[in-house]
């Protein structure tokens, strides 16, 4: 009787671990900036409630923090380093991963990880270069599987070839060029302007003035030369109160970040309070993503154009004397004259 009580037991234990690592991973999912002592205690407590959890449990865990934009370094190195089945998702989506987790994971964890690291939707060069790498220096492993068509094609082993070595290291050296080319094209360079409205070195400088002296006036003067656009577009942008629209403006011209920051505080008072280590300003700032500020701002200067009409191409207001000259005669005198 004894054992079948504890037989009972044991599967409620299980569950209340289950429930303690699903609330720990959701209450970590809710903080939007988790703060360095944050992490740390999130890094402590999931070790440790991962192990005694069911796989179930586990797969849930690793799924939900698979889209977190922030994972501890630890964390994601154990999660990475779990059985393929459970890690697998957090391999192929997790943007929390940095390089060299990735590398390390790959080289001390086989094949099958392997193969989920270059499922990620994008591979900065240092990653591809790691795993080709890899496959040189470990054949035997079974890197050539890594689910592409192309890269089998191009890594399976050469039997026919009269000289194997040289036509592998020819391909594995193509296959590593095209690779490159295709992260650089997914890998976005926030440095790269060429075709975006950006400021110049002088107008960045004046903003920088103004927002030093709140000189509101002047301040949308410069915006609107470097929007080009009319004031008021310049000035609606500042009269939003939360300073979310400036924000986004001051990213689509490619303002510095520093620069960027101290301006919206000195315009935004409530965006100076410290949140931490950052304010506010930093932190809306940080939120924005470079592509939607283009297409917002681009909206804006779109509609700007239709309602605006700048003075220069302004109708002339026509004058009240007619263009060809009095449309009535004055009426002469008639002097009839009497016949003789």
């Amino acid at each position: 009787m004894r054992d079948r009580f504890r037989d009972l037991e044991e599967p409620a234990t299980v569950r209340k671990k289950d429930v303690v690592l699903m609330a720990t991973v959701t209450s970590f999912e809710g903080m939007n900036h988790p703060s360095k002592s944050e992490l740390r205690q999130f890094a402590e407590l999931f070790s440790p409630l991962f192990q005694a959890s069911t796989d179930e449990a586990k797969r849930q865990a690793v799924a939900a923090l698979s889209q977190c934009p922030t994972v501890p370094a630890a964390v994601s190195l154990f999660i990475g380093c779990q059985p393929i089945a459970i890690a697998a998702p957090f391999l192929t989506s997790s943007q929390a991963i940095d390089d060299d987790t990735l590398i390390t994971i790959a080289r001390t964890q086989g094949a099958a990880h392997a193969r989920a690291i270059v499922r990620r939707p994008s591979l900065s060069p240092k990653v591809i270069d790691a795993l080709v790498g890899l496959h040189q220096a470990e054949p035997e492993r079974g890197m050539t599987a890594w689910g592409a068509p192309a890269i089998e094609t191009a890594l399976e082993p050469e039997t026919s070839s009269p000289n194997p070595e040289v036509e592998r290291l020819a391909r594995e050296e193509s296959l590593r060029q095209s690779i490159k080319q295709v992260a650089r094209h997914l890998g976005r360079d926030d440095n790269d302007r060429l075709g975006l409205r950006t400021l110049s070195d002088t107008q960045e400088a004046l903003i920088v003035r103004f927002a030093r002296e709140r000189d509101a006036q002047h301040f949308a003067a410069t915006l609107s030369d470097a929007l080009a656009s009319s004031h008021w577009l310049a000035e609606r942008i500042m009269i939003d109160t939360s300073g979310q629209q400036l924000a986004v403006t001051l990213v689509s011209l490619g303002m510095g970040f520093a620069d960027a920051v101290y301006a919206l505080e000195r315009f935004y008072p409530h965006l100076a309070e410290r949140l931490g280590s950052v304010s506010r300003a930093w932190l809306v700032l940080d939120s924005i993503d470079a592509e939607e500020s283009h297409a917002r701002v681009e909206a804006w200067r779109r509609a700007d154009s239709y309602t605006y009409l700048p003075p220069e191409q302004k109708t002339v207001p026509q004058s009240a004397a007619p263009l060809f000259g009095n449309r009535e005669s004055p009426i002469r005198e008639l002097r009839v004259v009497s016949r003789r």
